[in-house]
């Protein structure tokens, strides 16, 4: 018995220790005399380790929608460019292919003798079986599928909720909620950020397109002066002299970036080769760095997945001393010349303050929303209402824990001191297990309320079939001994039933039910542990006294 003792002793002084130290000591460096003796300190370790959900912390509720038919566009946009290449390869006449429609593109042929193998070719090798066609005299409808169009905008919501969240999470917002909201076919994301203090930054960079693309400045328009690219003034003068280049095709984009000096600003127009080198799909990562160009400036360094590296590699050494344009959302940030063969790193230069880099920079790193998303509602809980809540539910619970304590010690009398023991160790565990990640949330502080009073049950039944058998006649070691056996199941059953409750309500509930569930979960585990070994812990000890124990105070 006393080795017994002594094992489950130690234990559970382990175990308090370990709870003891998740929810008042500091988890990043080592404990200070102030963290045990400055209640500033001890306040400020608590709420660094016990994360806040949004209702008691503040910060901002978010309610976006996906644009999905922008989404559907692109894709029919995509098939109007690769109708028109297949068409001229295989060099079948026509005299327009357009987007009708958001998911309809109408190709319009000056005979309708191909008009079979249009079909066929499109709908087999570049359209799919998605897409229906219909003849109507000279003109070839192709019509997506509805089933597919539906596919598309689950597709596109379910891609922009992955890109918020990869944002959000860059931007270093402790346990946000995102996550689909509303009924089915609304295309709705719900976004909430505790502790965000510049909610119109966040809502800028959810939205924010990150289209990068690198393309080569189209050879033989790179006018220099003083080794400078020298632009063309004019849109209309780029366009006339991109008319009389060979190859292409080529495109036109604006170009801004400051001179050396960071003081003039370069601008112009510049002819570079329509199709991209490399797109942000090809980034593997970037990040902003302080320019050494200038101590205010700042620029993107990024670098290439292995597929993107080697294209990169293979075109810029064929075109050592040529320029190469870096394109972001259509407009050219930066131009420089190709000095040598470079494979998997890049920059993006320009006037850019530090937090543009930055939001540049993690903007490029969560790749760009399949479609843009707009703001349905908007809401900003303040700290001062979130504090309120905290103070409200630490006084209910504190007040319903010591109207428990007051109720056990006057109807259990000793016993009652055991149950005490357990319960206030049942709350340091669940506060505990709250460190690994969890948040806690107003719905939480009723589930800490709620595990109190779980937990007096778990110790009433205990006590109550203790009780019992000292009735029948039972000695009091006996008595004790086959009260913790007949409860126990009861205890697991109960227990069991509700985890099994909280569980279904994490998977389906929202944010502050989930909140709920996770603390209610936490409290019951902890209770198994505390209401069961622990209080029996204390039984055998009293038991295990040199004096034997006849009588017991229950």
């Amino acid at each position: 018995m006393g080795n017994k003792l002594r094992n489950r002793t130690l234990l559970i002084v382990v175990v308090t220790l370990a709870g003891l130290y998740l929810v008042f000591l500091p988890h990043n460096r080592r404990p200070t005399g102030k963290d045990f003796t400055s209640w500033s300190q001890i306040k400020q370790n608590l709420s660094e380790n016990i994360h806040l959900g949004l209702d008691l912390r503040g910060g901002s509720h978010l309610v976006l929608q996906v644009q999905t038919d922008e989404a559907i566009g692109k894709k029919t946009d995509q098939n109007v460019e690769a109708a028109k290449a297949k068409l001229q390869e295989k060099g079948w006449p026509f005299d327009s292919v357009e987007r009708t429609g958001i998911a309809q593109i109408t190709i319009t042929v000056p005979d309708t003798s191909k008009n079979g193998d249009i079909i066929n070719e499109l709908q087999a090798v570049d359209f799919g079986q998605e897409w229906a066609p219909s003849e109507r005299g000279k003109t070839i409808v192709f019509s997506l599928d509805p089933g597919e169009q539906n596919r598309l905008r689950e597709v596109a919501t379910n891609s922009a909720l992955q890109t918020i969240d990869l944002r959000v999470n860059a931007y270093g917002v402790t346990e946000p909620t995102i996550q689909r909201h509303g009924a089915e076919g609304l295309y709705q994301i719900l976004v909430q950020m505790p502790g965000v203090d510049d909610p119109e930054r966040v809502k800028n960079l959810l939205n924010a397109d990150s289209n990068l693309e690198i393309r080569l400045v189209a050879t033989g328009t790179q006018q220099t002066t003083a080794n400078q690219l020298n632009p063309f003034s004019t849109k209309e003068a780029a366009e006339n002299a991109a008319k009389g280049l060979a190859g292409g095709p080529y495109e036109v984009l604006f170009y801004r970036e400051r001179s050396s000096d960071a003081s003039t600003p370069q601008e112009g127009y510049l002819i570079t080769e329509k199709n991209p080198i490399v797109t942000g799909i090809d980034l593997r990562d970037s990040e902003a760095r302080r320019s050494a160009q200038g101590s205010n400036r700042f620029e993107i360094v990024f670098r290439l997945a292995k597929d993107g590296a080697a294209r990169f590699g293979e075109a810029t050494g064929k075109h050592v001393g040529d320029y190469l344009a870096v394109v972001l959302n259509n407009q050219i940030k930066s131009a420089a010349t190709i000095q040598e063969r470079i494979t998997d790193n890049g920059r993006i230069t320009g006037s850019f303050t530090e937090r543009e880099a930055e939001d540049l920079a993690f903007v490029l790193r969560s790749g760009a929303l399949p479609a843009k998303a707009v703001y349905l509602e908007e809401r900003t809980v303040g700290p001062s209402l979130g504090a309120d809540s905290i103070r409200q539910g630490v006084t209910a619970s504190i007040v319903g824990l010591v109207a428990v304590v007051v109720f056990m010690l006057f109807y259990y009398r000793m016993s009652g001191v055991n149950a005490v023991v357990a319960l206030i160790l049942n709350l340091v565990l669940l506060l505990a297990m709250m460190t690994f990640g969890a948040v806690l949330t107003l719905p939480g502080i009723a589930g800490v309320i709620l595990t109190i009073g779980m937990g007096v049950d778990s110790n009433v039944l205990i006590f109550e079939r203790i009780r019992d058998e000292l009735r029948n006649g039972k000695v009091v070691a006996s008595a004790v001994e086959v009260g913790f056996d007949k409860a126990f199941l009861t205890i697991i059953d109960t227990h069991i039933t509700t985890i099994v409750s909280a569980v279904f309500l994490f998977v389906f509930g929202t944010g502050p039910i989930r909140g709920f569930a996770v603390t209610l979960v936490a409290g019951l585990l902890a209770n198994l542990f505390t209401a069961v070994f622990v209080s029996r812990t204390i039984y055998m000890w009293h038991l295990n006294r040199r004096v034997r124990v006849e009588t017991l105070s229950i």
